[in-house]
């Protein structure tokens, strides 16, 4: 359509114009139909071997925090302290 037809038919809500995308996917080098795991602890049987040297390893993550450590319990006493303190409360 010419420019002033179409500019025309845009006012009056009668045309749309509408973007299609299309994409080609084809496959790359590194393609394979098996799903191979990166080995992630190096074994001494792997050092005596030799086998290391051919074998994929999964990159390690230095910015990873881990978990935190599970360590340290309220004293038994606290424990007591605070439930007598919340029966205190409640009952004002």
């Amino acid at each position: 359509l010419p420019e002033r037809e179409r500019a025309e038919l845009k006012r009056r809500k009668l045309l749309t114009e509408v973007t299609l995308k299309s994409y080609w996917i084809r496959k790359g080098s590194a393609f394979s139909t098996a799903v191979a795991r990166p080995e992630t602890e190096l074994t001494p049987e792997m050092i005596a071997t030799g086998s290391w040297r051919r074998l994929p390893f999964k990159p390690y993550n230095f910015s990873s925090l881990g978990l935190p450590p599970a360590c340290g319990h309220l004293h038994p006493l606290l424990k007591v302290r605070s439930e007598l303190r919340q029966i205190f409360l409640e009952m004002g």
